[in-house]
């Protein structure tokens, strides 16, 4: 029924690309491939989402080095390790036009490409600017790997494997960003952050050529570039969908509440988590980080598990109210709680990552209250607005930390309190209040489509 219904209403309008892209789980061909051969070749977009999320938390071990390294404060620090998240938030939206477009296997192989490029370029970076280029290569080139395991999920596997195939993509994101703590705080201390850098560019390299090499768009297509599809809609129905997506309100607050839950991962886990432990426990880089992977971890369960509950228990906005609240109370113990045992800062963590992963609810309210021919657009800009929640914390937080710096100074590099960090933390309980708000304002959909 869900196929004919697609292709019902296919007939009364044309889909935008990336609504085409989200609608292929329901309106692949069969699958004729082998078994063996479609997770090898949705194993590689799999790997560059991976590889996309341990670039995105990286930073967090390498606070130290890079101040150093570069002689910046924690502003400028913010800033370098925000500028991955410009790119990667602006190219959610037409990404899936262009994967429609030009297909999987190009668009996945240029984006392993520039993040190869990004990575070397900030791992030989003698200077400020070139770090910046390289972090924003690194960015754009991250931006694919998602979607794009998605539309190789959806031409390789049946339908009844797509969520599944998705859900595994997330897993192996979330392991890649536990790889990109503790893991690579010791390879840091043992080689040096440029080596481990470099290492990890070449990794990337490995991964453009086994794309290029392996990977098809569907089963029987060896083509590069696959041609254009007869359902593309055009550039103006893009157009049109995108324009729908950013004039709704509605989309906008529910990407807000997106944004406040996300936060405290990309924020805190991704950059500025592993400092503070340092400073408030007295841990080495490697301990620190490893606990920082608590907030990963409880990320990773919470996702598939709150998205099962709302879905189980009928409802969509109670759900993101409840998360929103809980998040707010998390952070606010962790600020105004400073003598806290590790033991229970560690629990604080986990709790942190499981009520943010309520985001992923956020997919589905999106959808749920808009109509059908602009889901993918809506997706693409929810996407794109959670991951920015990184490009705006990370330095706010490290402008914040150089405002109530006392001065003190360690080996040349600026020493902050752990005291410095809860101030700074504010802006996360801050952010996590806008998100409670609006959380109030959104319609509850009982998982129901509410548009026309």
């Amino acid at each position: 029924m869900a196929s004919a219904g697609y292709k019902d209403s296919r007939s009364a309008r044309p889909a935008t690309p990336l609504e085409a892209l989200l609608a292929h789980p329901v309106s692949a061909p069969p699958v004729s491939a082998s078994p063996a051969r479609a997770v090898l070749v949705w194993s590689l977009a799999a790997l560059a989402f991976g590889y996309a999320f341990f670039q995105r938390v990286a930073p967090s071990v390498m606070v130290e080095d890079l101040m150093r390294e570069f002689h910046v404060s924690a502003a400028v620090l913010g800033q370098l390790s925000a500028l991955y998240f410009y790119p990667y938030a602006l190219l959610q939206p037409p990404l899936g036009a262009l994967l429609d477009r030009f297909g999987a296997r190009l668009m996945l192989t240029l984006a392993a490409a520039l993040a190869a490029a990004g990575t070397l370029a900030f791992a030989v970076a003698a200077d400020l600017w070139l770090a910046y280029v390289g972090r924003f290569l690194v960015g754009a080139g991250s931006a694919v790997g998602f979607i794009g395991s998605l539309a190789l999920a959806a031409r390789w596997f049946p339908p009844r494997r797509f969520a599944t195939m998705a859900g595994l993509a997330m897993l192996i994101a979330m392991a890649s960003g536990i790889a990109a703590q503790a893991p690579l705080a010791a390879v840091i201390d043992r080689l040096g952050w440029r080596t481990a850098m470099g290492y990890s560019g070449l990794f990337a390299l490995a991964l453009c050529l086994a794309t290029v090499i392996l990977v098809r768009n569907a089963p029987g297509d060896n083509r590069l570039v696959s041609p254009a599809t007869s359902h593309s809609g055009g550039g103006a129905g893009i157009l049109a969908a995108l324009a729908h997506a950013v004039t709704r309100g509605e989309v906008w607050r529910i990407a807000l509440v997106a944004m406040a839950l996300t936060g405290p991962l990309l924020a805190f886990a991704g950059l500025w988590g592993v400092p503070y432990m340092m400073a408030a426990y007295g841990l080495e880089r490697a301990p620190a980080a490893g606990l920082v992977s608590a907030t990963l971890l409880g990320w990773a369960i919470g996702a598939p598990c709150l998205g099962w509950l709302s879905d189980a228990i009928g409802y969509r906005k109670r759900l993101m109210v409840a998360a929103a609240a809980t998040n707010c109370v998390l952070i606010a113990v962790l600020v105004f709680l400073p003598g806290l045992p590790l033991a229970a800062t560690v629990v604080l963590m986990f709790a942190l990552g499981v009520a943010g992963a309520a985001m992923s609810v956020s997919f589905a309210l999106a959808r749920e209250v808009t109509a059908h021919a602009y889901h993918g657009a809506v997706t693409g800009l929810v996407n794109g607005m959670t991951v920015a929640s990184g490009a705006v914390l990370q330095p706010v937080i490290g402008i914040v930390l150089d405002v109530v710096w006392d001065g003190a100074m360690a080996g040349g590099v600026r020493v902050y309190a752990a005291d410095d960090y809860r101030t700074a933390f504010l802006s996360l309980l801050a952010w996590g209040l806008m998100g409670f708000v609006l959380a109030l304002t959104l319609r509850e959909t009982r998982c129901r489509s509410l548009a026309a």
